[in-house]
């Protein structure tokens, strides 16, 4: 196999096509460039944040059709046709979404490496569970690493969100 070439039926570059925060976007991408390099270096999407390169600190999370997706162990082309949602999408009119505002509000972030990819998993756990318990917190924010906040202010930010949430329905 020559430079050039690549798995994916011999060609070097592929052409996608994706909802980006709302936007939908086209472009053509080389095979091998990743979600992550694609979102943060082309699109210009710098909350995702490389940690590990491998796909299990979470600094790089989007949300790829509601679902957090690792973008750091997943090619640019597995994005064609998905709806991708960053850090950047989620605030409306200037105003922070509720998750965003319950981070704040908790001092749920020190450095704020994590903090994007964190606040996305809390959307979609929210949107699945808007009532979780502890448990089920713990469970979904384990696939991120925070280094710095020993976890309690973001189990708060979680738990004011979804009470936020919840409020906000109701209303």
């Amino acid at each position: 196999m020559s430079d050039t070439a690549s798995p994916i039926g011999g060609q070097s570059e592929c052409a996608l096509r994706l909802t980006l925060n709302g936007t939908e976007r086209s472009l053509t991408v080389p095979v091998e460039r990743t979600a992550a390099d694609l979102l943060r270096d082309d699109l210009r999407q710098t909350g995702v944040r490389i940690g590990c390169s491998r796909g299990v600190c979470g600094a790089c999370v989007a949300l790829v059709d509601g679902v957090p997706a690792a973008t750091c162990a997943m090619f640019a082309f597995q994005l064609d046709g998905c709806a991708v949602q960053t850090i950047e999408g989620l605030a409306k009119s200037g105003q922070l979404h509720p998750v965003q505002q319950a981070f704040v509000d908790q001092g749920a972030f020190q450095c704020g490496y994590c903090t994007s990819g964190m606040v996305l998993l809390t959307k979609a756990l929210l949107e699945q569970h808007p009532q979780p318990d502890r448990a089920t917190i713990c469970e979904w924010i384990s696939s991120n690493v925070c280094r710095c906040t020993g976890y309690a202010q973001i189990i708060a930010a979680v738990e004011q969100a979804a009470a936020r949430l919840a409020a906000e329905e109701t209303a």
